[in-house]
């Protein structure tokens, strides 16, 4: 009987909630084109605030600096690679930052990721974006993994060395009103076939993002960007591989990535830092994995069985001869999804 009833309360609130949508979204919709409208029209000023970026030194955080550059804003680049860091550094310089701290620093390290605040308040006497960027690619499936341990960095970095910066900026960001922006990844709620602690780990630094807006009630401002396969050193084959080692290697990267559309990577942190300074909550970009994300919400078994369809399925001896990479090996397909600095292995090494 129990049973019943509680069959008949679900689908009473299923229907409730259908007609509450109704009710509500109009509305909704409303306010949203409104506050669209007056971001894009009033956009934050960015023009003498200090940003600090983390994993500043390739890729995304690069190209999100030199954005940061042109509109004239202070930087902070933090990465481990020096020298690729001063060289980022005097670009951004030349494009119009009045001014660049590069910090080399590792942000899965909390004692260095409290020097690092410090050393921004100590010499920019302020703090207003801190872009958590940072993020290294694990390509492997659960079961082949030798040793879980060897993940333990893959979350040191790419969720810790989202929070604690966070942590210790947030006094420094309540004085400004200033603005968190956490770079995750598609891969925080699209089940992406061998990438099992990647995906975890975005999706943790996305759920942590998320409740963390909640909790600071507007006192502090935060946008998530959900990058989609972006030029980078990550979707040139940087990875961490099953026995815990980083190393390029492009197979496993075209098994995965398969013939999908890879975004160059100044077209996407323009987008990214436009709509930072219009005050957006999420950018999806490229815009069209919105619509991967829908398939996620309402058909997930599609998602998953198209995931492991290109991902995962063999359709040779090689473990990385999969439909995703016979599709790009197919003839023009590569020049069409892949940049040209994509088909190099070669990365910065310092």
């Amino acid at each position: 009987m129990m049973a019943i009833i509680g069959k008949f309360s679900g689908a009473a609130l299923q229907l409730s909630l259908t007609a509450l949508l109704a009710l509500v979204l109009p509305a909704y919709y409303v306010y949203k084109l409104t506050t669209y409208l007056v971001g894009a029209v009033f956009p934050e000023d960015v023009a003498g605030k200090a940003v600090l970026i983390t994993g500043a030194s390739s890729g995304i955080g690069e190209h999100l600096a030199y954005e940061y550059a042109k509109r004239g804003a202070y930087l902070v680049l933090v990465a481990r690679r020096e020298m690729s860091l001063r060289e980022v550094g005097d670009r951004a310089l030349a494009l119009g930052s009045p001014g660049v701290l590069v910090l080399p620093a590792d942000v899965s390290k909390p004692d260095e990721c409290e020097k690092v605040i410090d050393d921004t308040i100590r010499f920019f006497g302020r703090l207003d974006h801190l872009v958590n960027n940072a993020s290294i690619w694990q390509v492997c499936k659960f079961e082949e993994v030798e040793d879980v341990n060897h993940f333990r960095t893959l979350m040191d970095i790419n969720f810790w060395g989202h929070v604690y910066p966070t942590r210790l900026a947030i006094p420094h960001l309540r004085k400004t009103h200033g603005r968190i922006v956490g770079v995750t990844s598609n891969s925080s709620f699209i089940f992406i076939g061998r990438n099992t602690f990647y995906n975890a780990s975005k999706a943790a630094a996305l759920n942590f993002y998320d409740t963390l807006r909640m909790e600071l009630g507007g006192d502090i401002r935060i946008t998530e960007v959900v990058p989609g396969v972006v030029e980078s050193e990550i979707t040139k084959g940087k990875i961490l591989t099953k026995e815990g080692e980083m190393k390029v290697d492009q197979d496993e990267r075209d098994a995965i990535l398969g013939p999908t559309p890879v975004e160059r990577v100044g077209d996407f942190a323009r987008t990214v830092v436009r709509d930072v300074c219009r005050g957006a909550r999420y950018v999806f970009e490229p815009r069209w994995y919105m619509g991967v994300y829908l398939l996620r919400v309402c058909l997930p078994e599609v998602l998953a069985w198209n995931s492991r369809l290109l991902t995962v399925s063999r359709v040779g001896t090689s473990t990385t001869d999969t439909l995703g990479k016979r599709l790009l090996d197919s003839p023009g397909i590569r020049r069409l999804a892949q940049p040209p600095s994509l088909r190099s292995p070669e990365i910065k090494d310092q």
